[in-house]
């Protein structure tokens, strides 16, 4: 079971220096990163069509951020080699035996003047930027920790990415801290939120295959990897190479004493994050309590992962009380929630038609989605099939359940813009939500006696309160949270302190969803559509 994508885009050390330096002329403002308007002027060079060149890009750029890094541009590079060899440039060519660290660079017409020029031109500045490489880091990095985040210039804004941290800064986030946002609903977003790689995390009650799955992805072991038939793994283990889990902070330190992060350099790694789990508690264990809230931190994870795997095997097919919290806490990510069946090679083929069976009827009472959830079934650790149990035919269907599986997993990176920026609506939805409830709660107060009688008369009818910001802004009841949740943080609060509402700040939002975000995708889209 194979995962990543190593041989695209590397090259002998001899190309590597070559692509360095055409990479460091193309990169006009030296932020590491070739953007659309970059491109167009390189990549012309190569004297290809317009559309072969569209096709170029787009599979240089899959993952869809609006610009190329330096392996992206090396990939770029090899396909207009293989465009200018007269090859189609497709997914069957990507998947067949083309040695990439082979490929010669491709042929651009003037570059070598062009760099040579540019090289006499820099002799004159040398004595300044001797010694000093290209900043590899965007400008956008440090916009989290300025003053002057609302005075950042749409120039400095070179990905999709940053287009959403400036969005955020300047029109989201004023509107999150008027109306306690981060206290109610999420933490303010970080840097580290928005470029953190894409995550996956595994569910499941204890000895299901979880830590053995990533260990079988990652062929290797990993720091903190405990496995066993007893319970094991008793902690949050992220396997990770960045960190971007501040927000885990208001789960108090009972929770960060059950907080791993294991960090090792790995290929896979630099795609996806995995988030191991502790096995869900079933049987006489559930009346254990933990120290923490583990469906909350379940559900903080669910909001920030890109695919949540659901494992079970053929011996645990039941949904115990806490695993079915935890799957009703994974509401509202239904798009993101896939289900394992491991370990089925130990039954045989007729028991795992039963099998199957079983676990869609515990499913199904469940997971209240019209929809059916795909199920993958396989044996997802080192060991050879067990073809005593399974049959031939079991191992085939084995295979090629892992295939899909597998292919899922590897569109995960470049499926992992575009769920950023749904996150990111959502986000907007709920936050200007919040504001109209608890401006409407502001306004519901009286202006001299009984405060203290109004605000628990509110708190008690919260639902009633919800129905009526509902009907004032026509406003969809599906995107309201959760009632009980809600009544909870408010009565910590004084009502008379809140906020009125503040119509220009909802105004920056909607501009923000029907404007923003749209041209925001329209200047990173591809450069030659």
């Amino acid at each position: 079971m194979e995962i990543g994508t190593g041989r695209i885009g590397s090259c002998s050390k001899e190309h590597q220096k070559i692509y360095q330096e055409w990479f460091n002329f193309a990169d006009s403002d030296n932020d590491g990163r070739i953007t659309g308007n970059d491109a167009i002027k390189f990549f012309g060079m190569s004297n290809l069509s317009r559309p072969d060149l569209k096709q170029v890009w787009a599979t240089a750029d899959s993952k869809r951020q609006g610009f190329l890094g330096f392996k992206e541009f090396v990939f770029a590079m090899q396909l207009v080699s293989l465009a200018q060899e007269g090859h189609q440039i497709s997914h069957d060519l990507l998947n067949g035996d083309v040695d990439f660290e082979n490929i010669k660079p491709p042929v651009m017409e003037g570059l070598d003047a062009l760099i040579m020029r540019k090289k006499q031109s820099s002799k004159s500045s040398s004595l300044e930027s001797n010694g000093s490489s290209s900043n590899q880091t965007s400008p956008a990095s440090q916009w989290f920790s300025s003053k002057s985040s609302k005075k950042i210039s749409l120039s400095s804004v070179t990905s999709i990415i940053d287009g959403l941290k400036r969005l955020y800064l300047q029109k989201l986030k004023p509107l999150e801290v008027t109306y306690h946002f981060n206290d109610f609903v999420s933490p303010l977003l970080t840097n580290s939120d928005f470029d953190a790689k894409p995550m996956v995390m595994l569910l499941g009650q204890y000895s299901t295959g979880k830590t053995t799955f990533i260990k079988h992805l990652l062929k290797t072991s990993y720091p903190g990897a405990h496995i066993g038939p007893e319970p094991t793994t008793d902690r949050f283990v992220v396997v990770m190479a960045d960190m971007p889990f501040s927000g885990l902070t208001t789960f108090g330190t009972a929770f960060l004493s059950k907080f791993e992060c294991s960090q090792m350099p790995h290929p896979l790694l630099e795609h996806v994050t995995f988030v191991d789990t502790p096995g869900v508690l079933s049987g006489e264990k559930q009346r254990t309590q933990r120290a923490y809230d583990f469906t909350g931190v379940t559900s903080w994870f669910a909001a920030k992962c890109d695919l949540i795997l659901l494992l079970f095997d053929p011996h645990k097919l039941d949904v115990s009380d806490e695993f079915k919290r935890v799957i009703y806490s994974l509401r509202g990510h239904d798009d993101k929630i896939r289900v394992v069946l491991n370990k089925a090679d130990q039954v045989d083929t007729q028991q795992l038609m039963r099998v199957y069976g079983a676990l869609m009827w515990s499913l199904g009472k469940v997971l209240n989605t019209p929809e059916v959830v795909r199920v993958y079934i396989g044996s997802f650790n080192d060991k050879p099939v067990n073809e005593a149990a399974t049959g031939p035919i079991g191992k085939e269907l084995f295979e090629k359940e892992q295939e899909d599986l597998l292919s899922d997993l590897k569109d995960i990176p470049k499926k992992a813009c575009d769920r950023r920026i749904n996150e990111f609506v959502k986000r907007a939805r709920a936050a200007k939500i919040h504001a109209y409830i608890i401006a409407h709660l502001k306004k519901e107060m009286p202006s001299m006696i009984g405060k203290a009688k109004t605000q628990q008369r509110l708190i008690d009818n919260l639902e009633g309160e919800f129905g009526k910001v509902q009907r004032d802004h026509h406003l969809p009841p599906g995107d309201f949270p959760n009632v009980e949740h809600f009544k909870e943080i408010l009565s910590g609060y004084n009502f008379d302190k809140f906020e009125k509402l503040k119509p220009k700040m909802i105004q920056a939002v909607d501009d923000m969803l029907g404007y923003d975000i749209p041209e925001l995708l329209k200047t990173f889209r591809n450069p030659y559509d």
